[in-house]
């Protein structure tokens, strides 16, 4: 019986949409919640944000094996399981050992559910289809995350704890409406890795020319060596390597660094820093689907390295805010500018990175790549905010600007690097570069042949798989001479 991925990609973006509409409920008044309603001060609330980030990377280094063995749907239930009932005690908790342990239960669930939700994702769509896919839910993420803020902001009462109470419970509520919603999902089955006997010419996993025999698929594909297999891989480890410093670079600074360095040397108050939060959000809501289209066929790999630019534009922005605070309606401008060139990037950061990462795991490995991804972004969204924080606490602020200009330019750098190492097919899935790499048997549009191929199936195998979605062994021959 065929499945119908388009219905279950639509049923699991809308699950999607709802657990990131729960979490705008609360995410904004964590730190308020917890060092004032409740009493238990800022170290205590300080202590909280570190028990999300240190469950989280406790649980991402195993998860992947997990998905990978037992399939991303009943992973994505335990942590939905595991999220719902840490927003709970949340919303309950009084005193700081209750308050820590609820905010471990739910940080170590939404560090489960992100990655089975992409490898979800990745079982559903098609080598040209995913990069709309993911930047579907990103856009989602988005408008549920401003919805549910906005909507939360009208119920909340900092002097009502009961309040506070009832956004918990309703982001409780919008977990348990994602796992009914991904109860509901059939995916279809993953390809098989390869034989031990099969031989694949063409790219290796180093981005090379050569051919990958029965042993190394054997070392590949063997238990418990699955993390040194990733490392080998140059294109991935390389990513990875992008991908924190991505991740140091806008978001580890969202609510740290760079808010402590308007509020303290642009001289805006807390309130305009809302609207900048704001115009960052509306920038991706806005935008995200022009940039979608203005990205589909380009290479990915220069796609990344225009954010990076597009970064550099945003912190020399912030940087000249700083320099005139007596100016304060163009200090303002400037760093509201600075998170919205900040969402721009982002906005052309979600149909490019995520099916990178898919598109380079080999079969069966997706949930591994996803949630190995997850834990570099996690490590720089933790990193981020303890160095910007202390650079602006020691008022190095100018250090603390080149620091970051610096990395927007690292981040193209390294993309740039990183497309050198790339096949076409991972690189620009669907363009003409790799439509002119197949031979004229294979009739048919680009987009049909890659969604209908897939590295460790057989040839011709028709279901969008997770794996990676070059062809037969001829094929890839053709397109590493395109390489050359």
């Amino acid at each position: 019986m065929r499945t119908d991925t388009g219905g279950m990609l639509r049923r699991i973006q809308l699950g999607n949409a709802l657990s990131a509409f729960g979490s705008g409920f609360t995410v904004p008044y964590l730190f308020v919640y917890v060092a004032n309603v409740r009493g238990l001060g800022p170290g205590t609330a300080g202590a909280v944000l570190a028990a999300f980030a240190a469950a989280a990377l406790l649980v991402l280094p195993f998860v992947g094996r997990v998905i990978d063995r037992r399939g991303p749907g009943p992973v994505a239930l335990i942590g939905t399981a595991a999220a719902s009932f840490g927003a709970l005690g949340f919303g309950l908790a009084a005193s700081a050992p209750t308050v820590l342990a609820a905010a471990a239960v739910m940080g170590g669930g939404i560090a489960v559910v992100q990655p089975a939700l992409a490898t979800m994702i990745v079982r559903c769509s098609t080598a040209t289809s995913r990069s709309r896919a993911f930047a579907t839910q990103f856009f989602l993420n988005n408008l549920g995350m401003g919805l549910g803020g906005l909507l939360g902001g009208q119920l909340v009462d900092e002097a009502h704890a009961s309040s506070f109470t009832l956004l918990f419970c309703v982001e409780a509520a919008m977990f348990v409406g994602l796992a009914v919603v991904l109860a509901t999902v059939r995916l279809p089955s993953p390809p098989r890795p390869p034989d031990a006997g099969t031989v694949v010419s063409g790219m290796d996993a180093s981005g090379t020319d050569g051919t990958v025999g029965a042993k190394a698929i054997g070392l590949r594909n063997r238990p418990g060596s699955e993390w040194g297999a990733l490392l080998r891989d140059r294109p991935m480890a390389l990513l990875c390597v992008l991908g924190f410093v991505l991740f140091f670079t806008c978001y580890g600074q969202f609510e740290s660094g760079l808010a402590a360095y308007g509020v303290e040397v642009a001289g805006i108050s807390t309130s305009t820093l809302g609207l900048a939060l704001f115009a960052n959000t509306a920038m991706i809501v806005l935008t995200q689907f022009v940039v979608l289209r203005l990205v589909e066929g380009r290479r990915r790999s220069r796609v990344i390295a225009l954010v990076g630019a597009v970064w550099t534009v945003a912190w020399i922005a912030a940087g000249v805010s700083g320099l005139v605070p007596h100016a304060q309606a163009v200090a303002t401008g400037l760093l509201i500018g600075t998170y919205a060139l900040f969402g721009v990037g982002e906005a052309m950061l979600s149909p490019t990175v995520a099916p990178l990462v898919a598109d380079l795991a080999p079969a069966g490995r997706v949930g591994q790549y996803n949630s190995a991804f997850a834990l570099v972004k996690q490590l720089g969204v933790s990193v981020g905010p303890a160095v910007g924080g202390l650079m602006i606490a020691s008022q190095v602020y100018a250090a603390y600007v080149l620091l970051l200009i610096g990395c927007s330019v690292a981040v193209s750098v390294l993309a740039l690097v990183l497309g050198r190492r790339l096949a076409p097919e991972h690189d620009c899935p669907g363009s003409r570069v790799v439509a002119r790499s197949l031979p004229p048997e294979r009739s048919g549009t680009t987009a049909d042949i890659v969604s209908r191929t897939d590295v460790g199936a057989p040839v011709g195998a028709g279901a969008p798989t997770d794996s990676q979605p070059p062809a037969d062994a001829e094929v890839r021959g053709r397109l590493a001479a395109t390489v050359r």
